[in-house]
């Protein structure tokens, strides 16, 4: 069974990325080695399974070619979750 998306959030972070990096015809393993991290960390953003840190976020907005902004422009937290100890 696949695992799902953490949130709403991540999972349409993940598909922004995902478009971003296709339309840039970058596998998997070329994002990770331009953005420093790991290529399985790629596929599990890509699906929206990370919540990802802001100095990613940043990483991965650069390795795009994009403003960290429209990777996250319009997402919202999830409610009712506790993130004082993420």
């Amino acid at each position: 069974m696949a695992k799902q998306p953490i949130s709403d959030a991540a999972r349409v972070f993940g598909e922004r990325v995902r478009a971003r990096r296709n339309e840039l015809g970058k596998s998997q393993e070329r994002l990770a080695d331009d953005s420093g991290m790991h290529w399985t960390f790629i596929g599990q953003v890509e699906r929206g399974q990370r919540n990802v840190s802001l100095h990613n976020i940043l990483k991965l907005a650069e390795a795009l070619g994009v403003d960290a902004g429209e990777l996250m422009q319009g997402l919202k937290a999830p409610e009712g979750v506790d993130n004082r100890t993420e």
